[in-house]
C-alpha cells in the first residue's frame, strides 16, 4: 500500500492510510482471526481499532469478547501486536449506557489490558460523549494513564469540534484523532465542523463505517438516496476500473484533512483489495458529483 507512515495527529505513530475495525471480530476461532490481521498488515493496514464494548453484537455474546479475540491473535501469533497500531475505546457500559467517570476510565483500561494480552495501548478513545462527566474528571484520568505508560495517545469517537475543543482545554497533551462516521451516505462531517476542527488542530480523523454500514458495497435497495449515491459510484468505479467500494473509499481518503477509512471486511481478499482505493483518483467535479447524489439535490 502506497502512502504509508502517515502520522496520527501531532503523535509519534505512524500508519498507513486505510485502518482495520473490529466490531464484527467475534467468535473462538483465533486461525480465521489471525488470518484477517495478517492480511491486513500485509495490506500495509497497520492501525487496528476495537473497542471495549465490541462482541455484544454482530455475532458476538459478550461485552469484551473482540478484544479477548484480539488478544489470543496476539498470544498465537507472536510479532503481529508489533507490527500494529493497536486502538480501542472505552465508555460504552450497556444499561447505563456511557460512563467517563474516573474510576470507570482506569477501570477500563486496566480490563482492556488484560484482554488484549499487551503492556499498553496505543490509541485509547472516547467511545461516546458521557455529558454527565466534567472534562477535567475524564481529562485527569486519560493524563494519569498516559504517564503510567498504560496508554501512548488518546483520542475522541462520535465527538462534536466543541466537545473536543473543550475536552482538549483540559489535557496537558494534544488529542491525537477523533472518529466520525463518514461515508458517501454520512456526509455531516464536512459541512458541522468536525473536519475543519481536525484540519485547525492537527487531529487524524478516523472515519467509522466508510461504507454506509455496508449499503454501499451491496449496492442493492429500496432507499431512494442509496440508490443515487451507488449510481453515481458505480459511473466512478467503471470509469477507472475499480470496485464501488474503492471509489467510497477514496471519496474520504482524498479530502484534506486526510481521514483514515476504517473498513471491516471479515474477508480477507477485501481486506487486501481496500488498496484499490488508493489508486482512484477523483477530481473536484467527482467529488462533489458524489455529495450532490447523497444530498438529492446540485451543490448551491
Amino acid at each position: 500500500m502506497s502512502e504509508m507512515g502517515r502520522r496520527l495527529g501531532q503523535s509519534k505513530l505512524t500508519v498507513g492510510p486505510i485502518a482495520y475495525g473490529l466490531w464484527r471480530f467475534t467468535g473462538d476461532d483465533v486461525s480465521a482471526a489471525s488470518t484477517r490481521i495478517e492480511a491486513a498488515i500485509d495490506s500495509g493496514i497497520t492501525l487496528v481499532d476495537v473497542a471495549a464494548v465490541y462482541g455484544l453484537d454482530w455475532g458476538g455474546s459478550s461485552f469484551g469478547e473482540s478484544e479477548a479475540l484480539l488478544g489470543k491473535v496476539f498470544a498465537a501469533t507472536p510479532g503481529v501486536r508489533q507490527n500494529m497500531v493497536l486502538a480501542t475505546k472505552f465508555g460504552i457500559i450497556p444499561g447505563v449506557p456511557y460512563d467517563s467517570s474516573a474510576n470507570a476510565v482506569v477501570q477500563s483500561c486496566e480490563d482492556s489490558l488484560k484482554r488484549l494480552h499487551t503492556d499498553v495501548i496505543d490509541l485509547f478513545q472516547v467511545h461516546r460523549p458521557d455529558v454527565l462527566t466534567h472534562p477535567a474528571e475524564l481529562a485527569a484520568a486519560l493524563t494519569s494513564l498516559r504517564s503510567q505508560g498504560k496508554i501512548r495517545e488518546a483520542g475522541v469517537s462520535n465527538y462534536g469540534a466543541q466537545q473536543t475543543a473543550l475536552l482538549q482545554k483540559f489535557l496537558p497533551f494534544p488529542l491525537t484523532t477523533t472518529q466520525p462516521e463518514f461515508s458517501a451516505l454520512a456526509i455531516a462531517p464536512v459541512f458541522d465542523g468536525t473536519l475543519d476542527h481536525a484540519i485547525a488542530h492537527d487531529l487524524t480523523p478516523l472515519a467509522w463505517s466508510p461504507l454506509g454500514g455496508g449499503r454501499l458495497a451491496k449496492g442493492s435497495t429500496n432507499d431512494e438516496r442509496v440508490s443515487r449515491v451507488v449510481t453515481k459510484l458505480d459511473e466512478l468505479a467503471d470509469r477507472d476500473g475499480v470496485s464501488r467500494a474503492a471509489v467510497a473509499l477514496a471519496f474520504i481518503i482524498c479530502h484534506p484533512a486526510t481521514p483514515i477509512p476504517i473498513i471491516g471486511t471479515r474477508n480477507p481478499a477485501r481486506i487486501a483489495a481496500a488498496a484499490h482505493a488508493l489508486r482512484v483518483n477523483l477530481s473536484r467535479a467527482d467529488w462533489y458529483g458524489i455529495v450532490a447524489a447523497s444530498q438529492g439535490a446540485p451543490m448551491p
